[in-house]
């Protein structure tokens, strides 16, 4: 049996959609994306009364959601299968947006440049329990803004053969991305059957979905790009501040999603995601980490399953300002509770301050976050431990079970064994060791694994290639940014820690 959690009823979460379908069909959703917008007109649909929304008949929307894959699979740069999403399995991801990095060399939170998303790419490549990348922050301090989200794009595939999530920054943007991860792929029917990203669409709130994302989401699907719908329903502000009805809200949005992108392309592959967070009564800020927001999150994901659709959920991540308590609490409770929930990607890792700061000593700290709610979620199984008369014995003969046959062939897959980052040792030996806290640790281990990448060789060709599509978009700057070679690997004794464990469950 897999622990899983429940925080909605069948009868209320039938209720819900009932709700998010009725003010689809007769509120509707302003679509500002002219070519979406004549796409649905040409499908049927109708144009409510105010003459600016497009209105979804009920029976609309429950096609598409049948339409809906269940699940689909990720591959990676080579072609291979890497992750499955749908059902309950766990993949966690580097949060996105972020426009600052939290140096751990300096300890300043400063503007990001390439040289940190190429050193962020090195070390999320190794991460066991990261099951992919994310294009996670901006680099636009060194690099024209137009260009920037292709410009990202290419550090991950020129560094990691890992999937990822990515996106564009306007409405321009998916052409050339596209065309960039196409050349990974025979033709454009194998990038369809065999994708190896997912692009973010976010709906803007208000009942809108705006020009970028409208054509961001038209050019995904046509070119069978999966997308995951990101809503950031905010609790008290924008969205209710109950949580049944900002549930409501959150439901029309993403049920609008992934209705207008069956529309486009029947069976395009779509993640019912999100990015709730809650409106602060005090601050005027918007905490995505807050207790309520989780719970929306969960929620969101529990609807989402009964209708058999994958899902998404900005969860594991911090509005702390520092990997300190409240970052290690805020992202432990919450990236448990996705696993629990059974959240197929969760963004988040790596994030501090409402998603707006990356920090590397976090995501290796994340890492082993992650690490350990995925070994909580695994099966609960009879493992040669039933009945126990055999231990019984053992116990009694050697008064421990250390040397026990069933100790030594099972302990490797049963006990987790955390990375240097999380203080397992006593404390004598822990204060002989430095007497090290966690930020130094985080630090430590940063450094550690950005020693031990291995670099990975790109056809010079499809390098020249993509490097070409991003200098053709460039206005003023006449060169792209200069990456930093990877630092010479590092031999570092063994410690001890078994072959790690599975990415997803």
């Amino acid at each position: 049996m897999r622990p899983t959690l429940n925080v909605i009823s069948p009868e209320l979460c039938t209720r819900v959609l009932d709700e998010a379908k009725r003010v689809l069909a007769e509120t509707g959703m302003e679509i500002r994306g002219p070519g979406m917008r004549q796409r649905l007109l040409d499908h049927g649909l109708k144009v409510a009364p105010d003459g600016l929304r497009i209105l979804f008949p009920r029976e609309t929307v429950e096609r598409a959601i049948a339409t809906a894959p269940k699940s689909f699979t990720l591959y990676d740069r080579d072609g291979a299968p890497h992750a499955e999403l749908g059902g309950n399995n766990v993949h966690y991801v580097p949060g996105s947006s972020g426009l600052k990095i939290l140096d751990h060399r300096s300890g300043e939170t400063r503007l990001t440049n390439s040289t940190d998303f190429v050193e962020y790419a090195r070390l999320c490549d190794g991460l066991e329990h990261i099951a992919y990348l994310a294009t996670a922050f901006s680099t636009n301090k060194d690099i024209e803004s137009q260009v920037s989200d292709a410009w990202r794009l290419y550090m991950l595939l020129t560094t990691s053969r890992k999937p990822m999530v990515s996106g564009a920054f306007t409405e321009h943007g998916v052409p050339r991305m596209r065309d960039m991860l196409q050349l990974f792929r025979r033709d454009r029917a194998e990038l369809i059957a065999k994708p190896m990203s997912i692009f973010t669409i976010t709906a803007t709130g208000n009942f809108r979905y705006s020009e970028d994302s409208c054509q961001n989401m038209l050019d995904c699907v046509e070119a069978g790009i999966p997308v995951e719908i990101v809503p950031v329903t905010l609790m008290g502000l924008i969205a209710p501040v109950t949580l049944v009805g900002a549930l409501v809200f959150h439901c029309v949005d993403v049920l609008c999603g992934i209705t207008m992108a069956q529309i486009v392309r029947p069976g395009a592959p779509v993640l019912f995601g999100g990015a709730p967070a809650t409106f602060h009564m005090k601050a005027a800020s918007s905490p995505m980490a807050a207790i309520e927001a989780q719970h929306l999150n969960v929620a969101y994901v529990a609807v989402a399953k009964s209708l058999g659709l994958p899902t998404q959920a900005y969860m594991a991540l911090s509005d702390g300002k520092f990997l300190d308590a409240q970052a290690g609490g805020e992202t432990f409770s919450s990236a448990l509770l996705a696993a629990l929930a059974g959240v197929n990607s969760v963004s988040g890792p790596g994030m501090l301050d409402f998603v707006l700061t990356f920090s590397l000593p976090k995501l290796v700290f994340d890492n082993e976050v992650c690490g350990q709610s995925l070994h909580f979620v695994r099966e609960l199984a009879v493992v040669d431990d039933l009945p126990v008369k055999q231990l019984v014995d053992d116990l009694l003969a050697n008064d421990h079970l250390i040397t026990s046959p069933h100790t030594l062939q099972h302990w490797p897959g049963q006990l987790y064994l955390t990375d240097a980052v999380i203080d397992r040792e006593n404390r004598e030996t822990w204060q002989k060791q430095g007497a090290k806290e966690l930020y130094q640790r985080a630090c430590e281990e940063v450094e550690r694994r950005l020693g031990e990448y291995q670099p990975l060789e790109t056809d010079a060709a499809l390098d020249a290639e993509m490097r070409r599509m991003i200098t053709a978009g460039l206005t003023e700057q006449t060169d792209l940014p200069v990456l930093p070679p990877a630092a010479e690997p590092v031999a570092h004794a063994t410690r001890g820690r078994r072959p790690n464990r599975r990415r997803g469950l």
